[in-house]
């Protein structure tokens, strides 16, 4: 029969409808789910070349959970169950781990964990990969949420080549989300790099000049360095010039974020200085205790935290809240018990304190030894203290690091508003200053030696707290503040919290500017010869006290 007859397109047309309706992968009738599901068993079985075309039908259903089995296909995590021989989603590939966490691909919700060996991944090739990538890249472009093609961009960007080359032109007109531009203007900026044409790449390297991320500056970087010939990879002067400046200008800006970068860790470990010296200021400033167990009381903070975190497993983010009241409570209470019991009969005699405290430094690591063990405890950081706050494409500020700069700050202010405020601060200044006269006036100066204590030794415990944030909890955490506590406390004046406030400051920031220079040993060392040869000039440190108090401590 001839087909341009009429009788051969009728014949025609009715041959297309039934295989239309009989074919098994077109799903007439089916739900988006059913027709997903079908679709999606088809991978079982297909070929590389037959897999391109069930995932355009994947994304054709509609499903939302399209572009993540695509996702999990282009990262090898897509395999057929043997049991059921049904697709399911990995959370990881399957590679050296003896069972695979399972997602439903449907609905996307855990679906239990199976072996390795009863799990069969479906391949790819290199064809198909790419395919994939494009495709996926196209799936999430298209997302009404701009933080999915925002990543989607910063994939691309980093393998750029002609497909996705070409999906960042045709998406750079309709893009609204000025983030979302930004990346893919930098993108297309960089495949301009590769251009003909000197302007269109003279306005690349242009554009490029205000990015300050390493790849765009290694990229522009590449154009002016001499090949093999000794000749620069631009061959346009214009061009290599614009690079040179650009290049230039972008080291002195991301010298610039660096240096403030550094200042921000300074400013953090001089918190964390701060927040262990403050208590050391009352009892060593006020009460004239050299407390060689300071430090321990802050490992019994960080201990407290630990304690807490695992009565509270599901609940961390809450745990920090609860773990602050709890470690300046039981570090508090820990430095009573040692005042009452000990320190109360040594007053007027520092260097007695001094041993004294040491040896209850010792007793108090080898109770955490017998109770936690000697390994040490990983304390794990909320989500909302977790990640950093990128500023700039140069400049990123870990947000562990700045709660525990607010933190310290919340604590000087409650502990000036306490000393200066309330009756109990009163008494500590009266005491602090003439005791004996004190006395006179009905204050029970034993009482107020032992809240004093208390209160430096709980200050101590919330520095625990903030140390376990940073760092694994053991038992000589505190040994490795100790040190620099005594010097910050000595350098900003004794019994001074202002001193104690600006003396850890600037000794956190002068130790994290020497580091690149000399090492973070050199660098300590170098810190405590000049605090030693500033001390011999003002033995009294930075902000000495006046009056009676000073006269006590002298």
């Amino acid at each position: 029969m001839i087909v341009g007859t009429p009788g051969g397109r009728q014949w025609l047309l009715s041959l297309l409808l039934a295989v239309f309706v009989l074919s098994p992968r077109v799903l007439v009738g089916q739900s988006p789910a059913d027709a997903f599901q079908a679709v999606l068993a088809e991978l079982r079985e297909a070929s590389y070349l037959d897999k391109e075309a069930i995932a355009e039908r994947l994304i054709a259903t509609g499903h939302p959970s399209a572009g993540p089995v695509l996702t999990a296909l282009f990262e090898d995590r897509l395999f057929v169950r043997s049991q059921d021989q049904q697709v399911v989603i990995g959370k990881t590939n399957g590679d050296d781990v003896p069972s695979v966490p399972l997602v439903d691909p449907l609905t996307l919700a855990d679906a239990g964990t199976a072996a390795t060996e009863g799990l069969t991944k479906i391949g790819t090739n290199n064809r198909l990969r790419r395919f994939l990538r494009t495709t996926v890249a196209r799936f999430a472009l298209a997302s009404p949420d701009a933080a999915v093609r925002l990543a989607a961009v910063k994939d691309m960007v980093r393998t750029l080549d002609a497909s996705t080359v070409e999906l960042l032109n045709q998406r750079a007109a309709a893009e609204t989300d000025m983030a979302v531009k930004y990346e893919i203007e930098t993108g297309l900026a960089l495949a301009a790099l590769d251009g003909d044409d000197p302007q269109i790449r003279l306005r690349a390297v242009e554009t490029l000049s205000s990015r300050l991320r390493p790849e765009v500056r290694n990229r522009l970087a590449a154009l002016i360095e001499p090949d093999a010939s000794g000749q620069a990879s631009e061959p346009d002067a214009a061009v290599r010039q614009a690079a040179t400046d650009a290049v230039r200008s972008i080291d002195s800006s991301r010298t610039f974020y660096s240096g403030i970068e550094t200042l921000f860790f300074g400013l953090s470990l001089g918190s964390v200085l701060v927040l262990a010296a403050i208590g050391l200021a009352i009892t060593f400033g006020v009460m004239g205790v050299i407390n060689m167990a300071h430090g321990e009381l802050m490992m019994l903070g960080a201990y407290t935290t630990y304690v807490v975190q695992m009565a509270m497993p599901n609940h961390i983010g809450w745990s920090i809240a609860v773990a602050v009241p709890a470690a300046f409570l039981v570090a508090g209470l820990a430095g009573v018990i040692v005042e009452r019991t000990i320190i109360r009969f040594l007053y007027g005699r520092p260097l007695e304190t001094l041993l004294a405290t040491f040896g209850v430094s010792l007793v108090l690591q080898q109770l955490v030894r017998s109770v936690f063990s000697a390994n040490n405890r990983s304390v794990e950081t909320p989500a909302w203290m977790s990640g950093t706050w990128q500023i700039n494409e140069a400049l990123a500020i870990t947000l562990n690091r700045l709660y525990i700069v607010a933190f310290t700050l919340i604590v000087f202010v409650t502990l000036l508003a306490v000393l200066k405020r309330t009756r109990m601060g009163l008494q500590i200044r009266a005491v602090a200053q003439n005791r004996g006269m004190a006395r006179a006036m009905g204050i029970r100066s034993e009482w107020v030696d032992a809240a004093t204590f208390g209160l430096g030794s709980g200050i101590a415990g919330m520095a625990g707290v903030a140390l376990s944030q940073l760092t694994n909890v053991g038992p000589n955490l505190g040994q490795a503040y100790i040190i620099d506590t005594f010097m910050v406390v000595v350098f900003g004046g004794v019994g001074n919290l202002w001193g104690t406030l600006i003396g850890g400051m600037s000794l956190g920031i002068v130790n994290k500017l020497l580091e690149p220079y000399a090492g973070a040993v050199l660098g300590k060392i170098l810190v405590l010869v000049v605090l030693i040869l500033f001390i011999q000039r003002r033995p009294r440190g930075l902000f000495p006290q006046t009056g009676r108090a000073a006269e006590g401590l002298s």
